[in-house]
């Protein structure tokens, strides 16, 4: 237990640093992780990969909500936005963490490693938007917010590798779309998180300390951690070009989905 407790601290920090300085919830760290270290402490292998989604969404609210404070100080978050695209995220997380619980753990799996290699590929290309491009009619940022939120309930992930895109898409600056994904990845773990404890609340061989599908043990270690951590990476967010560790990640999280999709 204190060399999982050790892993989950190390990965909340690296995760929460992360979160703060690329505006994404730390999903694309925790999950693969977690379904290493759970593996490791032989939880029931048919209930690791709904775990792993389940306590990496946890562990996003409060590093969400660190990461918010810390854009909104240096004014990086638009409101506005922020509200037009909550309604669609909190029925789209929902919707999402309820049918992951449904599915099987090898399907999540490859799902989640599939998702990773596509985020890879945005990030690697970066296109710029077309000059003319704006926010969408308030119709079309609840239906893109839906689409945010299914994903990350599936997937465990905060929402930024979708929310700054779709940002930077409408033409939104990069410091405001890192801010305002970051605000957007709370209502995602939030609503996340309720899914997957509904969805799990039954299941048999459950470990100790879990509510559903959200072990407790990894959230505390890890949301501490990243909390601190996210402050770091939002500091850094306003100093450093971000392109390059973009890149870097990018790299990671093709190797990671080559793992969890043949693995």
């Amino acid at each position: 237990m204190l060399e999982s407790v050790i892993l989950y601290t190390l990965v909340g920090s690296v995760a929460g640093t992360i979160a703060g300085l690329l505006g994404i919830g730390g999903g694309f760290i925790i999950v693969p992780a977690l379904l290493f270290v759970f593996h490791n402490q032989r939880f029931a292998p048919d209930l690791a990969a709904h775990l792993a989604i389940g306590t990496s969404l946890a562990t996003i609210v409060p590093t969400s909500l660190s990461s918010l404070m810390a854009h909104h100080r240096r004014g990086a978050v638009r409101w506005p936005v922020f509200w037009l695209l909550t309604p669609g995220i909190i029925a789209g997380a929902l919707t999402g963490s309820m049918v992951a619980s449904l599915l099987q753990g090898r399907i999540l799996h490859t799902v989640f490693g599939l998702f990773a290699s596509l985020a890879a590929t945005q990030m690697i290309m970066n296109r710029p938007p077309a000059p003319h491009r704006q926010l969408l009619r308030r119709t079309g940022m609840i239906a893109a917010g839906s689409f945010i939120g299914a994903i990350s309930g599936i997937t465990g992930i905060g929402g930024g590798s979708l929310t700054v895109p779709f940002l930077l898409w409408c033409n939104v600056g990069v410091r405001e779309a890192v801010g305002t994904s970051a605000a957007c990845g709370f209502p995602i773990a939030v609503s996340g998180t309720l899914g997957f404890i509904a969805g799990g609340w039954h299941q048999s061989n459950l470990p100790a300390w879990s509510t559903g599908s959200v072990y407790w043990p990894a959230v505390l270690a890890i949301a501490v951690a990243s909390v601190a951590f996210a402050q770091l990476g939002a500091r850094l967010a306003h100093r450093i070009p971000t392109m390059l560790l973009k890149r870097i990640f990018a790299v990671f999280l093709v190797l990671m989905s080559i793992k969890l999709i043949f693995g």
